[in-house]
């Protein structure tokens, strides 16, 4: 196989090497143990799926009902360019009769479109708008697994962790915002064997490139003297200004938030107590980066005595501080992409990563919705949070609660808390 991320080799027999999936399935399922032929991509998707403690047997949730689906779906970021997915996908779906489906970042089915036939089958796996396919819940499938491994991909039948999807082959490609690489959701095409194919991989990974070309065209350009940070999830901020994009350093990532949240200025003392935990660090050092800061933005940006920015800046952490304060936490989630910078140990980032987590939780657990809280449960960063977790199992239906529970138990174990929170128990 030269490419990794096709299922099937050219020449290779669906059928016969659908028997020796299924068989390497079985082993895994029962024994835990990973045979030949499961390609690494699949093997690794289908350890993650185990952690997450996934059915083999179960069915994807539905999350969005229809009264939550319709606002949700019209206010999300790739609306826009549906009409050029459908365009380039639906008649190749409708003829084929296959399926295109499209998911916001949590993995959650905003569009499915494509051949009666082919809905009607996939809605008896929940394969249907609202429902909720990420990895963690639905197990390995081509736009959960898109959006964990960050690239498109490609699922043959028995790859599916669950047994109800293993008739279905699907490829699907990560969706993301031009202007700061945000992963806005996936695109997905999915059906019979016909499309174990690398042909269909390639053919929606240029779906999802004429969409994201598509949402550049028709951003807003910035007003004028704003500048736009991203710096959620991602070690290495993001700094656009002027058409301009500029992947920042670790520590000039650290400046940047840091300053966006003084708009006065500070001192150079002041900053260097704000950036360095090790107090031999030297003004000296400090003017260095400020120098080199200053000749990769422009001089006209970074002002000095004290230190600021000339410009407005329009960083992706108060717009979820925003929107929290606002009361719209369903929102807030939704640009919220992790932690703010999570590898920084800068005095002043970490403060305001605490803050802004602790604020984001809080209203998650105050609000109760099992949508938002599943949402943060199975991310990356909520995964050990028992108090999310606790909730969750507290707000889900009845036949969700179960597995949650066991979930808060093994929790409760690793970290050694019985408290605080109820201890919560099956009606």
């Amino acid at each position: 196989m030269t490419d990794p991320w096709v299922a099937l080799a050219t020449g290779t027999d669906p059928g016969r090497w659908l028997g020796r999936l299924r068989h390497a399935h079985e082993v895994f399922t029962t024994a835990g143990r990973l045979e030949h032929p499961v390609r690494p991509v699949v093997a690794e998707s289908w350890r993650r799926s185990a952690r997450a403690r996934v059915s083999p047997d179960g069915t994807a949730p539905v999350e969005l009902g229809t009264d939550d689906l319709g606002p949700y779906r019209d206010g999300h970021p790739l609306a826009p360019v549906m009409p050029v997915i459908r365009e380039l996908m639906c008649t190749y779906a409708t003829d084929g009769e296959h399926l295109l489906a499209v998911c916001d970042a949590h993995g959650r089915l905003l569009w499915v479109e494509g051949h009666p036939k082919a809905r009607r089958a996939a809605s008896r796996m929940n394969f249907v708008e609202g429902a909720r396919w990420a990895e963690c819940v639905a197990g390995t499938n081509a736009p959960g697994t898109a959006l964990a491994v960050g690239r498109p991909v490609q699922v043959f039948a028995a790859e599916h962790f669950r047994r109800t999807v293993q008739q279905w082959t699907c490829a699907a490609a990560p969706l993301h915002d031009p202007r700061t690489g945000r992963v806005l959701g996936a695109v997905d095409i999915t059906g019979g064997d016909r499309l174990a194919h690398p042909h269909s991989l390639a053919f929606v990974q240029a779906v999802a490139r004429a969409a994201e070309s598509q949402l550049a065209l028709l951003a807003p350009a910035p007003g004028d003297g704003t500048v736009q940070l991203t710096a959620l999830g991602r070690d290495e901020a993001l700094f656009v200004a002027g058409g301009r994009r500029v992947r920042l350093s670790r520590r000039h990532s650290e400046i940047l938030v840091t300053l966006a949240r003084h708009p006065e200025g500070l001192g150079g003392d002041e900053l260097l107590v704000e950036l360095y935990e090790d107090e031999s660090v030297t003004p000296v050092t400090l003017r260095a980066e400020l120098s080199r800061l200053r000749r990769l933005l422009g001089p006209d940006l970074l002002l000095s005595r004290p230190y600021r920015l000339s410009a407005v800046v329009d960083a992706d952490f108060d717009t979820v501080a925003r929107r929290l304060a606002s009361g719209s936490v369903a929102s807030a989630l939704g640009v919220y992409a992790g932690p703010l910078l999570p590898g920084s140990q800068s005095p002043s980032v970490v403060r305001l990563r605490h803050r802004l987590d602790e604020q984001l939780r809080a209203a998650l657990i105050a609000r109760g919705d099992p949508g938002l809280l599943a949402d943060w449960a199975h991310s990356p960063w909520g995964e050990d949070d028992l108090p999310v977790w606790r909730a969750l199992a507290a707000a889900a239906p009845g036949d969700r609660r179960p597995a949650l529970l066991a979930r808060v138990r093994a929790l409760e174990t690793e970290q050694g808390a019985a408290g605080p929170g109820p201890v919560l128990e099956l009606p």
